[in-house]
């Protein structure tokens, strides 16, 4: 079982539909569901680097199951110029983890290894704060 909690007017998607609390608003998920808070939604206009865009392609095929196949293409052509332009020990280890993720249809933690790469890009070094790199728009 997973309880999230959101604050009054906070979005999250569930299984593809988009929710917004009225109040503050429990849920207590039974069964397993792709979710994601708000914080985690990425819009596609701000998907402006490799590591964004394999972000972005990575939710996607989180919540649209339906065209998961294609977004899953994607990921991989994503994934080979991340692995190209971040040549970084922690990036590889991220791009590793995504991967194993991935290979495990986990695309939940596959978003946290994306975090991951997105910070290490923003920064430009060998560090991998992950921080709130992802923003709601």
């Amino acid at each position: 079982m997973l309880r999230i909690t959101l604050r009054d007017g906070e979005k999250a998607i569930i299984n593809g539909a988009v929710v917004r609390a009225i109040g503050r608003t429990k849920l207590l998920i039974e069964n397993r569901v792709s979710i994601l808070r708000g914080s985690e939604v990425m819009q596609p206009e701000d998907a402006t680097t490799p590591a964004r865009s394999l972000y972005f392609t990575c939710m996607m095929a989180y919540v649209d199951l339906e065209q998961r196949d294609a977004h899953n293409d994607r990921i991989l052509s994503d994934l080979q110029l991340v692995l190209k332009q971040m040549q970084q020990p922690a990036a590889q280890a991220a791009c590793v983890r995504f991967a194993n993720h991935l290979a495990r249809n986990d695309y939940y933690r596959a978003l946290a290894s994306a975090r991951e790469l997105i910070a290490i890009e923003q920064t430009g070094s060998d560090s991998s704060e992950t921080g709130d790199a992802i923003k709601a728009a």
